[in-house]
């Protein structure tokens, strides 16, 4: 099996890493934003595509990159389910898995206690697995899985 671990830059790729040992597993590889922040992708293979901010005058443009780039990813490493912690850059990637008929399991920010990420708003119901990492989202999401925190 072949699995898309996709994440924004920061946080929640260090959330996402702490899924190394399932990385390891499977064939894998990871798409993150390019930032300066300084990330290793130790030996898995890495693909960053551009960071993107929904406040920008050129978002749906940049959106629309984004989405092509992903496209070209996916169809290049042909993955079976794509599994992220969000944000708004993995978006395009989690939209081609379901469109691709691929799973998709969608893991809501750690850091998020009392209330929902917008990427966790635009998922919850394409996802093919939804867990929370703190049993009172599940207010937000009540169909999703309490997993408790990967860390």
């Amino acid at each position: 099996m072949k699995i898309c671990f996709a994440a924004s830059s920061g946080g929640h790729l260090e959330q996402l890493m702490m899924l190394y040992p399932m990385m390891k597993k499977h064939d894998s590889f990871i798409i993150t934003e390019k930032t300066t922040y300084e990330f290793k992708s130790k030996d898995i293979k890495l693909y960053t595509v551009s960071q993107i901010n929904r406040r920008e005058i050129l978002f749906f443009l940049k959106l629309l990159y984004l989405f092509f780039n992903s496209l070209f990813i996916f169809l290049k490493e042909k993955p079976d389910a794509v599994i992220s912690t969000g944000a708004l850059a993995t978006i395009p990637i989690c939209i081609l898995a379901k469109l691709f008929k691929k799973k998709l399991i969608f893991i809501e920010s750690f850091s998020k206690i009392s209330s929902p990420t917008l990427t966790g708003k635009l998922l919850y119901k394409k996802a093919d697995i939804f867990l929370v990492q703190w049993e009172e989202m599940k207010k937000y999401y009540p169909n999703a899985i309490y997993g408790g925190g990967i860390y």
